[in-house]
């Protein structure tokens, strides 16, 4: 095998599993996956809004996950362990899964892209972008564009920090599909412009040091003697 046929095999295989893992663990408020290989296994890491759901009475749900990832997706020794999200407004996932519930629900969709665009902002997101798309009130699919704050669509940021996910849930005029696009607080810029409003510590230190010099008005009279005494020796000369 190739390494680009081995790279898009482990493409294809961690996408399959975050869909499975987006499926099953719906109810724990799941918000994606990390696959990392090491030598005594495969370590992965799943991030939720409630860990005990995804770990079950003794440790049971999570067995079960292992088994199926070993047998279903060929995992060798797979090692899971749950992470709880510390604010799940940034999590793409979480705010699509909640956009396609309460779609599913009966909730106008402007209600749903307004209300879950006001909480992720609310949170202390640097930007954010929803998109719902589908026969929203015709026969004819399009789509309705909810956006806030500072969002980058390209460049590092953008790749780096850029946080995105979809989700589809199926209506009676057919399939829609919610993406978010979410730029969280610890997004560094390049072109962000820091303005100070302290003095460094070395410069408080030279402003707080006492000045010896002599206050003008002395400087004035001291200046004002010399050249009394400059033009008494001139005179003297003559």
């Amino acid at each position: 095998m190739s390494v680009v046929k081995h790279f898009i095999t482990e493409s294809i295989k961690r996408t399959e599993i975050d869909e499975f893992l987006q499926q099953r663990l719906e109810r724990a408020g799941y918000g994606g996956v990390t696959i990392s290989k090491s030598p005594l296994g495969t370590h992965i890491v799943i991030y939720a809004m409630r860990p005990g759901v995804v770990i079950g009475r003794g440790g049971e749900t999570i067995r079960e996950l292992a088994a199926v990832l070993e047998e279903k997706f060929k995992v060798s020794n797979p090692q899971i362990s749950v992470s709880e999200m510390e604010i799940p407004e940034f999590n793409a996932h979480v705010v699509a899964s909640r956009v396609a519930a309460s779609l599913q629900k009966g909730v106008h969709f402007r209600r749903a892209g307004f209300w879950a665009l006001n909480q992720v902002m609310e949170a202390g997101a640097l930007g954010a972008e929803i998109i719902i798309s589908g026969k929203l009130r015709t026969e004819r699919a399009r789509y309705e564009k909810f956006k806030a704050g500072y969002l980058p669509k390209c460049g590092e940021p953008a790749l780096r920090y850029l946080r995105k996910a979809e989700a589809h849930v199926q209506m009676k005029p057919g399939m829609f599909g919610v993406k978010v696009r979410i730029m969280p607080s610890d997004a560094v810029f390049p072109d962000r412009i820091k303005i100070a409003t302290e003095l460094p510590p070395e410069e408080e230190k030279k402003a707080e040091e006492p000045t010896t010099e002599a206050p003008p008005e002395e400087k004035a009279e001291e200046a004002t003697e010399e050249t009394a005494g400059e033009e008494k020796e001139k005179e003297a000369e003559k």
